[in-house]
């Protein structure tokens, strides 16, 4: 009996995805930009990549790459406006609202792999990270084999679940994962004491630990979890024509060369609103991307 209703369970969640997924492929963004002259932005709280002020403003590095993406697929489509309409979203709904045409692009900072492709369609990329874990510096966990038999947060719908899972299984760490719904909800569990470590992209965590009350009571680790890989901008699956209008914006951008001052703008100046300054200089990855996108 509970094979029959486990089985019942997996036909359902097909049947929800395959649904989803037609409805998606139903949306021609192209053509809707043109009716509306509205382009609707998925953002998130994930400094320095999107993030809202004080004010209210969203604003970040990704944001402001999609500022300049509008402006260039206003031009590329002779359309007489086109507006920006910000939408917030979280990890583990970003996909749906893809899918259900809430939002069409994702601003922020998804990390580009296989597992994220069979769900979303990606930009060339605007940045490159690793995943690495925060942990409180005076515990002196470094490495992944220093967490061995402990605990773990990770924040849903990302991709460091899967990261996590696999360094447990291939290294025999025996890892208790706590899947949270927020990047902060993870970090303060690490704050707490309630969870050895949280893994994330690099960048993110240096962000967080810069924001938090003593940065100096965390270390990140040592060791890298996963090897360098590329973020994007999301969009939904099945709307190329949308993606290369967007690729060729990046390229246009990319090669005039201005991405680099936005580049410093958000990692070497001090952040707006903030009151930190990352001090992360380009990576020759990162700087060998945008010369050849």
């Amino acid at each position: 009996m509970q094979r029959v209703h486990a089985r019942w369970w997996v036909g359902l969640l097909m049947a929800v995805w395959a649904i989803s997924s037609a409805a998606a492929s139903e949306i021609d963004t192209l053509q809707r930009l043109s009716e509306t002259g509205t382009l609707r932005v998925g953002y998130g709280d994930t400094a320095p990549f999107s993030y809202q002020d004080e004010e209210g403003n969203v604003l970040g590095y990704s944001i402001e790459l999609c500022q300049r993406v509008a402006a260039q697929l206003q031009q590329q489509l002779n359309l007489p406006k086109l507006d920006i309409e910000y939408v917030f979203r979280t990890p583990g709904n970003r996909v749906q609202l893809l899918n259900s045409g809430e939002i069409d692009i994702e601003c922020n900072a998804s990390t580009n792999n296989a597992e994220r492709r069979r769900s979303a369609d990606f930009s060339l990329s605007h940045f490159f990270v690793s995943v690495r874990f925060v942990a409180l510096k005076e515990n002196q966990f470094f490495t992944l084999q220093d967490l061995a038999g402990r605990s773990v947060s990770v924040a849903r719908g990302t991709v460091n679940v899967g990261q996590i899972n696999q360094a447990n299984r291939e290294q025999q760490l025996n890892l208790s994962v706590v899947p949270v719904e927020t990047l902060q909800e993870a970090f303060d569990l690490v704050t707490e004491g309630r969870v050895a470590a949280f893994a994330m992209d690099d960048i993110l965590l240096s962000t967080m630990i810069a924001e938090s009350e003593d940065p100096s009571a965390y270390s990140l680790s040592e060791e890298a979890v996963t090897a360098e890989e590329p973020l994007g901008l999301l969009m939904r699956q099945g709307d190329q024509a949308f993606v290369e209008q967007v690729n060729q914006a990046l390229r246009e951008i990319y090669q005039r060369g201005d991405i680099l001052a936005l580049y410093d703008r958000w990692f070497l100046q001090p952040l707006p609103g903030k009151g930190i300054t990352l001090n992360v200089p380009i990576s020759e990855t990162l700087a060998q991307h945008f010369m050849n996108p």
